[in-house]
């Protein structure tokens, strides 16, 4: 009997943990329709309960298809980078927190930020800070016109602004993973895209890092997107890098 009392505590553990490492699984919808959207929902079925809309998907009616996850009991992450003026950042929140989104993002300026975590307050919706895109490596700060041309810095920096903010986490490369989670504490979600299992090609990302490392430097959400989507076998893509979360 104390052997069967094991079996069910472990199996209830593992259950646990599955379903734990699913929900920190967003799997980024970077196609170029709806029909194809669904396709990719539909092949992943119950191995992935969070999806990734951005600019791609939302301007080929993926707004309307992200409601329609929500309300089928799907999570999404909706990837808009909002910055803009104050009035215009917070108008544009309050409508996407009754959109039933998950996740949105915001480029990590410090009025901005404020007018979005005012405009989103008393709703579920959880505001994101991105802080320096992982396609961008020193070089491209500086053409850009930054003074300071560390990725790394600038990343850290922003996040303690977002901390003040009231931000509800960020999102950064996984390289910088472990010390922003220093600086933001046990709480905020941390959600890292260019996340590349073993073997995978970068693509435009220039600072990835695996599935395992990321979740092992505090990430508490994996964005991937190619490794999965442009798989031969969706699910079987998708079930490796869980199988892979869950062994860090």
């Amino acid at each position: 009997m104390p052997h069967a009392d094991g079996n069910r505590i472990l199996a209830v553990e593992t259950v646990g943990a599955v379903t734990a490492m699913r929900d920190r699984l967003i799997v980024a919808l970077d196609v170029p329709t709806v029909a194809e959207a669904g396709k990719v929902v539909d092949e992943l079925g119950d191995a992935v309960s969070f999806y990734k809309v951005g600019y791609q998907l939302a301007f080929a009616g993926g707004l309307d298809f992200a409601r329609e996850l929500a309300a089928g009991g799907k999570k999404v992450f909706l990837d808009m980078k909002l910055l803009d003026i104050d009035n215009t950042v917070a108008r544009g929140v309050e409508n996407i927190a009754k959109m039933g989104m998950a996740m949105l993002t915001l480029h990590a300026y410090p009025k901005a930020m404020k007018a979005a975590v005012e405009a989103a307050r008393g709703s579920d919706l959880i505001l994101l800070a991105v802080t320096v895109l992982t396609s961008m490596d020193g070089r491209d700060l500086a053409d850009a016109g930054y003074r300071d041309d560390d990725p790394r810095a600038l990343v850290l920096r922003r996040a303690g602004q977002a901390l003040d903010a009231g931000m509800g986490g960020i999102v950064c490369s996984a390289e910088e993973a472990a010390a922003v989670r220093a600086i933001v504490g046990p709480d905020l979600a941390l959600v890292t895209p260019g996340i590349r299992p073993a073997g995978a090609a970068h693509g435009d990302q220039k600072r990835v890092v695996s599935p395992a490392a990321a979740i092992r430097d505090g990430a508490s959400h994996l964005v991937v997107g190619r490794p999965i989507v442009a798989a031969v076998d969706r699910r079987a893509a998708a079930e490796a890098i869980l199988e892979e979360m869950r062994s860090a």
